[in-house]
């Protein structure tokens, strides 16, 4: 998106990193509040606690420096779909194409079967998991943020903590109503003032004990594994912690752009990330027998203190909200796609096409964050549940990379094999040790996903045979063009928009009108809106249209996976290039399927039954278009799968 670097004024570069630091490292950047408590919990009892304590920064050291700096910034994020970047976009771009579609007369870009390869079915189970993740991620850095009020309230009971937390998260989630534009305004500063704090406690301590920085030393992470192999996956599932986030670097590529994520990733994030790690570990070495969480023992007693637990309650709630609203984009960009029953999405911001509100994710995040802090009370317990999500995601992420660097970048087979099999032994080595946590918890992140898998491969699979059956032998041009010239039709004042689910052929509404009521309006379009596999769409490429003779018009509109269709919009450009038509005095016309299980389809029958019931609960796609009820006249479609 931010392409032209050079165009782009010193304060706007400073704002965009500034930005950065607020949305794409708010989840990582709130990692101290809990990583280094768990790590230390699940060190070997017999390992002296220096020793133990070097080899867990050693480990820590390696994770940021591998996943995050050489992983995700160095070569993921240039896996860029103009500029924009997450799941969707390595989905697009590992399909290699031997054209750009245009002119393809697919509702959307997989409108083929070989969008539900087992390459794809992997990949919409890396977004998936990001939905485990969306719920979870709020949950544990709210409640360890709230847990610092122990040091101020000793007799505060853990019940009261939850207590907190979840009204924290209740007026977080009430509050995405109202869009993210006043907190978007604060993300920065707040998460600004946050990492100086981090990278400033965390050198106080280190430099009284700089001998912690041994542990740059990748030999101390190795021994605490390879010596004591019957706690390594415990010591990796809580390593995990450090780099939970790490996929943000990717997935908002699109608001700010690489390069500045990159500077606030080397100019302020890593290093105070670093600077508070190695700060613990110097605490932790010169305490061993303490089990207070040691980020907030970095602060002295009293008012520092007392600051720095309501810099840590804003940083979590920052950390949530950056969250929240990529569920909401990962949502959109689902449904453009149609791997997505329509959901209502609602703009909060008329400047930013990007700032959007989806009440029905917004509340299934909500109760299951609330009922998360309920269930497991702290976040030490959460922790123990807290991986398999991320780590999951980081797998599919490289699977999805080397069919990117193969097909798109043509990299040879042994190059990708290399690169993207050292990534896989990394992300397969953590997902391994996280498994265990499924029994304590981890379930409920997993099984979130795979709800979420099966809703999009059922609604894709069921759009596809849908395709097949009622639209794959739609009637030709030259029938339509013939039957407007009929003597038994009559043509009547008005104009007509034909909603048409692909760009070529008669669409069975408009037959069925012709069926039933012997007439045309003087105008009609047949209109189809295509999903293209780019987020946004060039404003000049956005429609075509075609006279079709006889006062009938085909127009085209193309939006991108980030885009929200505009009908009116669509109308207003059809107007303006000379076609009698407006968006007020047009009536629209569209299918209504009614979907009959007990066919042939190629799905199995417990996928037909969800697709049915989807599909009558989705949001009727007049709405999705947000057009007037009274302008709309709906003709019933049976279709059975």
């Amino acid at each position: 998106m931010h392409n032209h670097q050079a165009s782009v004024s010193k304060a706007a570069q400073a704002g965009l990193c500034l930005g950065a630091l607020g949305v794409v490292f708010g989840d990582i950047g709130t990692s101290p509040l809990y990583a280094m408590r768990e790590c230390l919990a699940h060190l070997p009892p017999t390992m002296g606690r220096a020793d133990g304590v070097l080899g867990v920064l050693s480990l820590m050291f390696w994770a940021l420096t591998f996943i995050v700096s050489f992983k995700y910034l160095h070569y993921v994020t240039k896996a860029d779909n103009r500029g924009e970047g997450g799941i969707f976009a390595l989905l697009a771009l590992g399909h290699a194409r031997s054209d750009d579609r245009k002119g393809s007369d697919a509702p959307t870009i997989y409108g083929d079967r070989r969008g539900l390869g087992w390459g794809t079915v992997l990949i919409l189970l890396g977004a998936a998991l990001l939905y485990g993740d969306g719920v979870i991620t709020p949950a544990i850095s709210v409640l360890g943020a709230a847990e610092g009020l122990k040091n101020f309230v000793p007799d505060l009971t853990q019940h009261s903590i939850v207590i907190i937390s979840v009204v924290i998260l209740a007026l977080l989630f009430v509050s995405q109503s109202k869009g993210t534009k006043l907190i978007g305004s604060i993300f920065g500063p707040v998460m600004l003032a946050w990492f100086l704090s981090l990278g400033a406690l965390g050198t106080w301590h280190l430099a009284q004990d700089p001998s912690v920085l041994k542990a740059i030393n990748p030999l101390y992470g190795y021994r605490l594994l390879a010596n004591h192999p019957s706690f390594a996956a415990a010591m990796l599932g809580a390593i995990v912690l450090t780099v939970t986030g790490a996929e943000a670097l990717y997935a908002d590529m699109g608001h700010f752009g690489r390069r500045y994520i990159a500077i606030a990733w080397y100019g302020m994030a890593c290093p105070a990330l670093l600077l508070n790690y190695f700060g613990q570990g110097a605490w932790a070495i010169s305490h061993p027998l303490s089990t207070e969480n040691p980020f907030f023992q970095l602060a002295p007693a009293g008012p520092i203190q007392f600051v720095l637990v309501i810099l840590s309650i804003f940083a979590a709630i920052i950390a949530s909200q950056a969250l929240i609203s990529g569920t909401f984009s990962l949502t959109r960009q689902a449904i453009q796609l149609g791997y997505f029953p329509r959901l209502k999405i609602l703009h909060t911001n008329a400047e930013h096409e990007g700032q959007i509100y989806i009440p029905l994710i917004n509340w299934v995040l909500a109760i299951g964050a609330i009922w998360i802090v309920i269930g497991f009370k702290s976040s030490d317990a959460l922790a123990s549940a807290y991986g398999i999500a991320v780590t999951g995601t980081m797998a599919v992420t490289t699977f999805a990379f080397y069919r990117v660097s193969r097909s798109r970048w043509k990299w040879s087979l042994g190059k990708a094999l290399v690169l993207c099999g050292l990534f896989m032994v990394v992300d397969l080595a953590l997902f391994g040790a996280n498994l265990h946590k499924i029994e304590e918890g981890g379930w409920l992140p997993v099984s979130m996903a795979f709800a979420a898998l099966a809703i999009m491969h059922t609604w894709k699979s069921g759009r596809n045979e849908i395709q097949e059956k009622v639209y794959g032998g739609a009637t030709n041009e030259l029938e339509l063009s013939q039957v407007a010239k009929s003597k038994s039709i009559v043509r009547v004042p008005g104009s007509a928009v034909f909603m048409v689910a692909t760009s070529k052929g008669t669409p069975l509404a408009l037959l069925h009108h012709l069926k039933a009521n012997k007439c045309l309006q003087q105008t009609v379009v047949l209109l189809t809106i295509m999903t293209e596999e780019v987020p946004n769409v060039d404003d000049e490429e956005r429609m075509t249209l075609e006279s079709m003779g006889e006062g009938i018009w085909r127009a085209v509109g193309r939006y991108g996976y980030m885009e929200s269709p505009s009908v009116n919009k669509l109308v207003d450009r059809i107007r303006g290039q000379g076609v009698p038509v407006t968006a007020q005095g047009t009536t629209y016309y569209f299918n209504r399927e009614m979907i009959i299980t007990g066919g042939n389809a190629k799905m199995f029958e417990w996928q037909k039954s969800l697709y049915a019931f989807l599909s009558r609960n989705a949001r009727p796609i007049k709405d999705y278009y947000q057009i007037l009820p009274t302008q709309i006249i709906e003709i019933g479609l049976p279709v059975q799968l």
